[in-house]
């Protein structure tokens, strides 16, 4: 059997702009790079829209996590939407041409985890922009398994991209229905907002939300929050919120920011019997009372991480493509990546959502790299 992929040279060229940590240090710079070759079970992605996350704030700080865990050289970046230039040679169900995003957690396929339909928990995961290569670049290449197909006439690259983050919302507020129900989210970062406007078109009854950067609980308005406050503004958060939904404590509490009295806050405004999701991830270690504020209380608690795989992603792409959540609102700007130090210093000081870079510079166009033929 003869298998080909044909196609023009790209103006040809070998390399590409990427954006890369290079040193043991804060900052990242912008680099001319060679373009990856694709393995055999792999494929080679043109970037078109590349958004950037949380984490890729935490490598460019080099902080305690990043010094622990990140080894330069990288290219940093998970959350991104393009077309599919190159395949390699053991590649079955992904052509060139095909307009996709990628589950940015690499799992192992046969442990325990990964067998039982949990593979966001397999405990020999690589992430992209993490552990290899990621996606602020003008190529990436990516194994076929990670693939997710999208449908261009219904999700622009800005939006495809933002497919991997909004799924940790849509994960997050699955394990509850809010049907008729008062939810509080605490903390309005990305995942924050987006968990608002999943509450909102799940029917929950009120959705009440807290920061501390007032950019972020405007957009918390925008995605269509009931009250917003800075916290603060107020002596005593769980208080205002009991006020806030008729001096009763909410059914629901996600806490999304990670901070020690955030989490503290959750416990004590969840009502009796009532549901705590933990997502924020703290820097530190924080003690809870468990006999006062969660067995006396009867709370059910689910601590939540990532996005199941690929479960999650079939709901993501069902709200986002029929608008049922519109994320339009939390993209603060459209960059190239030349553009970066300004989108983490607006990110740094708490003046930006979701940035979206578009690494491939528009005028080369979208096109295979070059024609390679085999024979089988």
């Amino acid at each position: 059997m003869t298998r080909c992929r044909r196609g023009r040279m790209l103006g040809g060229m070998q390399t590409m702009r990427a954006l890369r940590k290079l040193a043991p240090e804060r900052g990242l710079e912008l680099v001319e790079t060679a373009v990856p070759e694709p393995g055999d079970d792999e494929v080679l992605v043109a970037v078109e829209a590349a958004s950037v996350c949380g984490t890729d704030l935490h490598i460019y700080r080099w902080d305690a996590w990043s010094r622990q865990r990140i080894v330069p050289p990288v290219t940093l970046g998970h959350e991104f939407a393009g077309t599919v230039v190159e395949i390699g040679r053991g590649v079955r169900n992904a052509a060139v041409g095909d307009y996709v995003s990628a589950e940015s957690h690499i799992t192992c396929g046969a442990c325990f985890h990964c067998r039982t339909g949990r593979a966001h928990m397999c405990e020999q995961t690589q992430i992209l922009g993490v552990d290899r290569d990621g996606a602020f670049a003008e190529y990436v290449a990516v194994p076929e398994r990670v693939l997710w197909q999208n449908d261009r006439a219904k999700l622009p690259p800005e939006l495809a991209a933002l497919q991997e983050p909004f799924g940790n919302a849509v994960f997050a507020v699955s394990h509850e229905d809010l049907a008729g129900k008062t939810v509080a989210v605490l903390g309005c970062g990305p995942v924050g907002l987006f968990a608002i406007g999943i509450a909102r078109a799940s029917g929950a009854g009120r959705v009440i939300a807290c920061d501390r950067t007032p950019f972020r609980l405007q957009l918390a308005r925008e995605m269509g929050v009931h009250a917003a406050v800075d916290v603060r503004d107020v002596g005593d958060v769980p208080a205002w919120f009991v006020a806030q939904n008729e001096g009763q404590h909410p059914d629901v509490v996600f806490e999304m920011s990670g901070a020690p009295a955030a989490i503290h806050d959750a416990f004590e405004i969840a009502r009796a019997g009532g549901r705590v999701v933990l997502f924020g991830i703290p820097a530190e270690p924080v003690e809870i009372d468990v006999a006062g504020a969660l067995i006396f209380k009867n709370l059910e608690v689910s601590a939540v991480s990532g996005r199941r795989v690929w479960d999650t992603w079939f709901r993501t792409r069902w709200l986002l493509e029929h608008n049922v959540v519109d994320l339009r609102p939390l993209i603060t700007d459209q960059l190239d990546l030349a553009d970066f130090e300004r989108a983490f210093a607006l990110l740094e000081a708490g003046e930006a959502c979701k940035f979206v870079f578009h690494p491939l510079p528009r005028e080369l166009g979208i096109e295979p790299r070059a024609e390679l033929v085999w024979a089988e």
